[in-house]
């Protein structure tokens, strides 16, 4: 008698268990971790919604691929039969290339709709969110680069034409322009007018440049630079800590501004190592070249701030599947709120970087259990930051609708209150 209510006590039991695993309310995982090998998977959820219904404006070529071709007094609008390739070898600009690929996400009508977080529609009265394809970034790498050169003046009137544009949009009225997602990638993009547009969902790669009333965690969307090195599609070896000779690397300017001033200091403090390459460089084909060769053989690849907090060698290393090392206090990194960094980077904070030695010993001690998990986890992450046309299920296209998609509801929030509203707003104003 009693074996048999051990035995239906026990079936109960597994029953359940069942039962709580099939709908979803018990993890496996955080239950027998310990006696499990840790196998890093992609930190993304499966898309259960419909993708993003996402308007874009017709507008004249001059304002985006016309600037590639270097056609900017074209007036017709961009197609997916007249989208130009991005040039291959466009140095850096690539980094800045954003744009370009959101552009070209919504063009794309192949039959992958299901793996898409955004297409187009062609009735705005149904759009979510409304796309203006000005390549701001292009714009300033092209006409304004020199910040003083006459051809500036192109750049600034481009930004003068589309506001005026907007303005004249019911869509744009509608909302303030706060359901319009507009790119900034590179820090002096949009710089004459930026506070015209900055209700916005600006994609950006950091605030380094932008005052809180312009651009903020809260409304816009921080995007991954461009990679310029090639990614490493091939690093399938054994012994991958072993194979990595090079404790830490980097290649790059070694004088930059404002936070980037932490270059030149560690470039002192770095010096003497047998087994840490900093190397002063620019961005060259045979530069890039070099800086591949050199993050692929590396087990740390270190990221200190540029003119801003952000710059492209973050995502080199990456895509390297170099432990990425970040030392900046006031850096904001693309699609947090689904990757946790933690996995895959070691942080310092200025002050820990500059200390003699400090940061090589930190480093050291790592075990060689951990790096291996940390190099699983960037393999795991990597095409997380990968742009690409036609873009794919989880690429950094898709990745960054989906954080247009996250913006949204605050978005509506505003948009609806604003509309009811009698008198000033008085919840923004109170202390």
């Amino acid at each position: 008698m009693y074996g048999k209510a051990v035995m239906a006590l026990v079936i109960f039991i597994a029953l359940l268990v069942t039962y709580m695993i099939l709908i979803g309310t018990f993890d496996f995982r955080s239950h027998f971790a310990p006696f499990l090998l840790s196998q890093p998977t992609t930190p993304t959820r499966c898309r259960s919604l419909s993708p993003l219904k996402v308007y874009m404006y017709d507008l004249p070529r001059r304002f985006n691929v016309g600037m590639l071709q270097r056609r900017s007094s074209d007036e017709t609008p961009v197609t997916a039969e007249t989208l130009p390739p991005w040039p291959y070898k466009s140095g850096l600009k690539k980094q800045h290339s954003v744009e370009y690929w959101i552009l070209a996400s919504l063009l794309h009508s192949g039959g992958d709709g299901d793996d898409r977080e955004a297409v187009r529609v062609s009735d705005p009265e149904i759009a979510d969110a409304f796309f203006v394809p000005f390549f701001s970034s292009l714009s300033f790498n092209t006409h304004g680069h020199n910040m003083t050169d006459p051809e500036t003046e192109i750049d600034k009137q481009l930004q003068i034409d589309l506001v005026n544009f907007l303005r004249k949009s019911k869509y744009w009225q509608r909302s303030k322009g706060r359901d319009h997602v507009i790119p900034m990638q590179h820090p002096n993009a949009f710089r004459f007018l930026r506070e015209q547009v900055n209700a916005s969902i600006l994609i950006v790669v950091d605030f380094g440049r932008y005052p809180k009333r312009v651009s903020n965690l809260r409304k816009d969307v921080v995007a991954p630079y461009v990679h310029v090195v090639d990614s490493y599609t091939d690093d399938e070896t054994q012994s991958p800590f072993e194979s990595r000779t090079t404790l830490i690397f980097f290649r790059g300017r070694k004088i930059r501004k404002d936070e980037g001033i932490i270059r030149a200091k560690l470039a002192k403090i770095l010096s003497g190592y047998d087994d840490v390459l900093y190397e002063n460089s620019v961005a060259s084909e045979e530069g890039i070249k070099l800086s591949s060769q050199g993050m692929h053989s590396s087990k740390f690849c270190l990221h200190p701030a540029g003119d801003t907090p952000s710059s492209c060698r973050l995502f080199d290393a990456i895509v390297s599947h170099c432990v990425p090392v970040i030392v900046s206090d006031h850096i904001e990194l693309p699609y947090e709120d689904e990757i946790d960094y933690s996995q895959f980077s070691i942080f310092f904070s200025v002050k820990e970087a500059v200390k003699p030695g400090f940061m090589v010993e930190k480093l050291r001690q790592v075990p060689k259990e951990r790096w291996v998990e940390m190099w699983r986890w960037l393999k795991a992450v990597s095409h997380h930051f990968e742009f690409q046309d036609p873009p794919k299920k989880g690429d950094a296209v898709n990745m960054l609708w989906r954080q247009v998609r996250h913006k949204l509801p605050a978005v509506n929030l505003d948009v609806h209150r604003s509309t009811r509203l009698k008198v000033p707003d008085w919840w923004g104003r109170r202390r």
